[in-house]
């Protein structure tokens, strides 16, 4: 039941992103005196709507995003001819450059606020934590198999680092004579030894060695493809864990959340690079193979995992996960390509620096871009998004990632 609730929570608050998105058009668009005439949260078949002065909202049936229509946003759009003067198409550059990027401005804004809010509660994570230390954090025993869920197999006794003498607080220093400071140095080595490692430790100042025999793991191997595994060698540590979320004070909440914003959109525009390579990872998931942590997720992938999170209480990460979609959604729609908002701001800027040009050289302006011209290409566009939407559902439903 709280997984549904979570899902169904998740989902009205990526929809409520989304009309948000489209009030930051719609406001700008009537402070700057554009004509909007109609405002819908959804598509299809209008459930229920009212007008308030010239503009008409509304509720349509199929949840699945909204929209806000301006009057003349091309040369095509019909407009009645009392009106003619308040298109789009005839403002000045600044009204509507100001006008495409107050919807991705909005993103951004939700986004930071939910951040303060967060801040204020539960507390932020650290997106950029330094690398884990070369640390006992604790030993156990070593299990045979690890399933490709991340379960192990049930172990008994006293692992290899125990046996050894090792204990929570050791600091490794050296393995087999080569210095090692983070965790990534040391378990490579640990994995693919062939026999006893001797690690060099260091505890309360004292710097002494130990020598370790591994034992063998086997493991999923995703690079072989489903169902392929491969063994590796353990000791049975665990590595300290990271801080959790970090909580600030009122006066502390907005300088924290800045530097967090500032983080995420980097994280952000990082995923939003590596969007073009993930295809490969999306095909090889529907087709059979592992499905890749770090693969997007459509919005009913996004649903899901909403839904898992708050089955498991895990409401902190629900409310990040949808922080971290406003500031892809707000960036995604800056891309520089119609139909997107960064499109149309292309244009805008486009005319603009062209008209300018023609001014100094004592020309006359030409008139707006010929949409139409445009449409090939926007043709294009649309049909790749919705491809690379389409395989990111399918796998999302045939091959979904698992968490927990």
């Amino acid at each position: 039941m709280v997984f549904v609730v979570g899902v169904l929570l998740f989902a009205l608050g990526l929809l409520l992103s989304i009309a948000w998105h489209e009030c930051g058009h719609m406001w700008a668009a009537q402070r700057t005196g554009m004509l909007v005439r109609r405002y819908f949260i959804g598509f299809g078949p209008t459930i229920w709507s009212f007008r308030r002065g010239e503009t008409e909202y509304g509720i349509k049936a199929l949840p699945l995003g909204g929209f806000c229509d301006i009057a003349g946003m091309t040369t095509y759009d019909e407009i009645a001819p009392e009106q003619a003067h308040r298109a789009m198409y005839l403002q000045k550059a600044w009204k509507r450059f100001v006008v495409m990027i107050a919807g991705p401005m909005q993103n951004f804004i939700l986004g930071f606020v939910l951040i303060v809010i967060m801040a204020l509660s539960v507390g932020l994570p650290d997106l950029s934590p330094p690398p884990t230390p070369s640390r006992v954090g604790g030993t156990d025993c070593v299990s045979a198999t690890i399933a490709s869920d991340g379960t192990s197999s049930p172990c008994v006794g006293t692992g290899p680092a125990a046996a050894a003498g090792l204990r929570a607080g050791d600091e490794i220093v050296a393995v087999g004579g080569q210095p090692v400071s983070t965790a990534s140095e040391l378990s490579p080595v640990i994995q693919k030894s062939t026999g006893p490692v001797v690690l060099t430790v260091l505890r309360d100042g004292a710097r002494f060695d130990v020598t370790v025999t591994p034992q063998p793991v086997t493991v999923p191997d995703t690079e072989a493809g489903a169902g392929a595994t491969k063994t590796v060698n353990q000791i049975g540590i665990a590595y300290p864990r990271t801080a959790g979320y970090t909580q600030y004070s009122v006066i502390g909440a907005i300088p924290g959340a800045v530097v967090f914003t500032g983080q995420l959109a980097n994280a952000t525009w990082d995923s939003l690079l590596s969007l073009p390579s993930k295809v490969g990872a999306l095909w090889t998931s529907v087709t059979g193979g592992e499905r890749a942590a770090d693969t997007p997720v459509s919005v009913y992938g996004a649903s899901v995992i909403g839904g898992d999170l708050a089955e498991r209480g895990q409401w902190a990460a629900v409310l990040l996960l949808l922080i971290s979609i406003n500031f892809f959604l707000g960036l995604f729609n800056l891309v520089p390509l119609l139909p997107l908002d960064g499109g149309h701001i292309a244009i805008i800027g486009y005319e603009k620096a062209r008209n300018t040009i023609r001014a100094r050289l004592g020309k006359v302006a030409k008139g707006p871009v010929d949409y139409i011209k445009l449409m090939p290409a926007t043709y294009v566009v649309l049909a790749i998004m919705g491809s690379y939407m389409v395989l990111t559902l399918t796998a999302d439903i045939i091959n979904p990632i698992k968490l927990f």
